[in-house]
């Protein structure tokens, strides 16, 4: 009993020196989330750029984790609860953004419908709880919000807002803007930068693509507010960080392209690395440090369209954001987190040659080569198949399958094939797997083993010292 003793004493006070030595070590956090992240997601985008023994800048950071991803009432969690796990650090139910554990997502059986402008859909309905950018913001920080989805998505609206329901992205635009109604106090001066699409919640549904429905323009309050405002690629180029203090990019009326389109037709977006360098370079001129959340956002997107290509081009510019931060960041008082919200229904299959194409067909390992190429592995029916294929999607279902022999999967709009069909078009579903955590910098060190999502967020206050 007595050698327990001492060594669970050990253990204690090994634990209260890792917390102490964290706390407020931090002055900096980046917080980068890859939505529908999945570890299958990040093995095959490093294979597709890098090869089998490559290696994302994701995964040369110091220290890994596992992260359990469940909601209050799902085994499998939506963006919305998910995400606000990481910034508040409370269990909440699927489609609830930043708000308390009792708060239900729908009034009875009618859920929200898209760009509703009701705050919560009863009186009494929960309760907002604070975010990592509330606190900070209250902590004297800078805070800002970068993502490739619209801005008033579930995963960035998480780290700023509080609503019952994420459809509401009228009233979550209406939280961010300063001298507006329903803006949220606790923001204090308000978001200090916030780029990414969603524009069309933005402005009234009077002009072309506006959505809103109060008549007002939020992009006029933004500029009346003190923000500098910019809607093209073209014009944030020649925004000088250093004569800039509050800066609102709304790129697109919906979200912004995929990354393979904005570069393939050369649309004047500006890319997520872009983006996160001014952010980093507009905030970092306060002393007291900044919060910065950097969202890939369509990564998400890609996979619920079973379109694995642009998946894999949208985390490779994700890992690209992450080496362009590390290049203008010091470790020393910065905290890097690389994580992921939920996984996908992906897979790698087969057993191919290394070096066989992972946007391509399976190849048989076991069989030698015909002139010079690999054989293709085939299924039960004859035919060949894909090496990422998805465990459901939507898409018509087929008697037979397609013969891929001489089909390009590696085009850009291929669709890999679903296990289950569900019909309708980019209904695959999130996986209720583990995700990943990757961590460097200050207060990194107890960033490790398995852990659930609410976890972090006390791990990143705790560096903060707030």
């Amino acid at each position: 009993m007595h050698k327990q003793f001492k060594i669970a004493t050990f253990v204690a006070a090994l634990a209260g020196a890792t917390s102490a030595f964290a706390a407020g070590e931090a002055t900096n956090v980046i917080f980068f989330l890859g939505d529908g992240m999945g570890p299958t997601t990040i093995t095959a985008s490093r294979i597709y750029k890098y090869g089998e023994a490559g290696a994302l800048t994701m995964e040369s950071l110091r220290r890994t984790a596992r992260i359990k991803t469940y909601s209050a009432d799902a085994q499998t969690t939506d963006s919305a609860p998910s995400m606000a796990a990481y910034m508040t650090g409370v269990k909440m139910n699927n489609e609830v953004i930043s708000m308390s554990a009792d708060t239900k997502a729908y009034n009875g059986t009618t859920p929200y419908i898209s760009g509703a402008d009701s705050t919560c859909p009863s009186s009494g309905n929960g309760s907002a709880v604070p975010t990592l950018l509330e606190l900070s913001k209250a902590a004297g920080k800078s805070v800002g919000a970068v993502t490739t989805t619209r801005i008033t998505h579930a995963t960035p609206a998480a780290t700023y807002a509080h609503i019952c329901h994420r459809d509401g992205e009228n009233d979550i635009a209406a939280q961010v803007v300063p001298g507006n109604a329903k803006f949220n106090s606790k923001l204090g001066t308000g978001v200090d930068v916030l780029l990414g699409g969603g524009s069309k919640f933005f402005l009234p549904s009077t002009t072309t693509g506006g959505k809103r429905t109060d008549g007002v323009d939020l992009t006029a309050q933004l500029k009346t507010a003190g923000y500098t405002y910019v809607s093209t690629g073209t014009a944030f180029k020649s925004i000088d960080p250093a004569s800039t203090n509050k800066l609102v990019g709304l790129f697109n009326l919906d979200h912004l392209n995929y990354e393979l389109d904005r570069v393939k037709n050369n649309i004047d977006e500006p890319s997520l690395a872009d983006m996160t360098e001014k952010a980093i370079r507009i905030l970092n001129k306060n002393s007291k440090g900044y919060f910065l959340m950097v969202e890939g956002g369509r990564i998400d997107h890609a996979l619920h369209g079973t379109n694995a290509k642009r998946a894999l081009e949208d985390t490779i510019a994700f890992d690209e954001a992450i080496k362009r931060a590390l290049s203008l960041v010091d470790l020393k008082n910065t905290l890097i987190v690389v994580t992921a919200d939920h996984d996908h229904t992906m897979t790698i299959n087969g057993y191919s040659h290394k070096g066989n194409p992972i946007l391509g067909k399976v190849s048989d390992i076991t069989q030698t080569t015909v002139q010079g190429k690999p054989v293709l592995a085939k299924a039960a029916d004859n035919l060949p198949y894909t090496a990422l294929v998805f465990g459901n999607g939507g898409g018509p279902r087929k008697a037979t399958r397609d013969d891929l022999t001489s089909v390009d999967t590696a085009a850009d709009d291929y669709l890999q094939e679903v296990g289950v069909v569900l019909g309708t078009p980019g209904a695959e579903t999130h996986g209720g797997g583990d995700v990943m955590l990757f961590s460097s910098g200050a207060g990194n060190a107890a960033f490790k083993g398995t852990m659930v999502n609410t976890r972090v967020f006390n791990l990143v206050k705790s560096a903060l010292g707030l």
